[in-house]
């Protein structure tokens, strides 16, 4: 259930997805800290923070907010609709093998009779969508979808079945042998995630968010690091993003009474060295306080020396931010 707090403040929460950040790298290893935030302030996250395979990192008073969706947000362009019990469809990439879906439909059945989270249908998508992921020269996640079109005529069988919001489970190939389980290194899927994320949501106009099948479905009996543990004790990683969208909310181009607009953020809070992206210059435009924060690093090298903006606040850890904006000389 929603919980939002009309006496607090409203902070927003972004780690990056794919870039390595080594707090919120790898699998819902941000949400403490988010959760730390949020017994002080409603807050914003992008899903990468909350996200943890059949786990989630999501509270009552977050915005679980897509990351197309943020950015036009923090452009002034969107507000966001607080929203309650959303109805979500669900697109299968057709090249996952049917009992891997099978597998994934129990899921749904599960987190619905657990959690009565409201997931109307599901559609199979026409062809198979072929993702490609890999790193690029920047060290950063990325990729691409050969067969986009196939995934948005499936988004859209959902609309008019009624659906608000859309989970997205595309097939993966197992990704290369590197250091992710260990706690090091980057998501290699990440970066792809956040583009189909981002493509359905900007042609659907309504939250979307994806997570990855992979045929072999062996629990790993080795030990991983607790960064990474989630991801490798469960077959699926649909879960959380279900609890993530069945209060997510929605987004309008009108600003109504009740709606969210970047006017009331008080503060954005990103990690110390990824400070390129637009949701930072755009905010630091809008007069919302930047904090970048020494103790979560990443592959970037984006700091706001490099960009030439001053006004960004660097602080050391994540709980000196939250002391620093609950001065009453920072109210805004």
């Amino acid at each position: 259930m929603w919980s939002y707090d009309n006496t607090k403040s409203l902070i927003a929460i972004v780690v990056p997805t794919g870039i390595g950040a080594s707090i919120g790298g790898f699998a819902g290893d941000a949400s403490q800290t988010a959760r730390m935030f949020a017994k002080e302030f409603n807050v914003i996250v992008n899903p990468n923070v909350v996200n943890a395979a059949c786990f989630s990192g999501i509270a009552p008073n977050m915005l679980y907010t897509e990351g197309w969706t943020l950015s036009q947000f923090f452009k002034g362009n969107l507000n966001l609709v607080p929203s309650e019990n959303n109805k979500i469809g669900v697109i299968f990439d057709k090249g996952i093998s049917q009992g891997i879906i099978n597998v994934h439909i129990n899921t749904i059945n599960a987190v619905k009779t657990i959690y009565g989270v409201n997931v109307i249908d599901y559609e199979i998508t026409k062809e198979p969508c072929n993702i490609e992921f890999y790193n690029t020269s920047s060290g950063i996640s990325s990729g691409s979808v050969i067969n986009h079109k196939t995934l948005l005529d499936a988004g859209r069988k959902l609309l008019d079945k009624g659906a608000n919001v859309i989970a997205v489970v595309c097939k993966f190939e197992e990704p290369p042998e590197d250091n992710y389980q260990n706690g090091e290194g980057v998501d290699i899927v990440g970066g792809v995630e956040a583009v189909i994320s981002h493509y359905l949501t900007r042609e659907l106009k309504v939250p979307v968010v994806h997570s990855p099948a992979f045929e072999n479905i062996v629990i790993t009996q080795e030990l991983v690091d607790s960064k990474a543990s989630s991801e490798y004790i469960t077959p699926t990683f649909l879960p959380c993003i279900l609890l993530g969208l069945q209060n997510a909310p929605l987004f309008s181009y009108e600003k109504v009474e009740h709606n969210i607009s970047i006017d009331d953020v008080k503060a954005l809070v990103m990690p110390y060295n990824s400070l390129g992206s637009s949701i930072v210059l755009d905010a630091i435009e809008k007069g919302v306080k930047v904090f970048a924060v020494r103790e979560n690093s990443s592959v970037l090298n984006i700091t706001k020396d490099i960009i030439n903006k001053t006004a960004i606040i660097e602080v050391d850890t994540y709980e000196d931010c939250i002391k620093m904006l609950k001065e009453p000389l920072n109210e805004k």
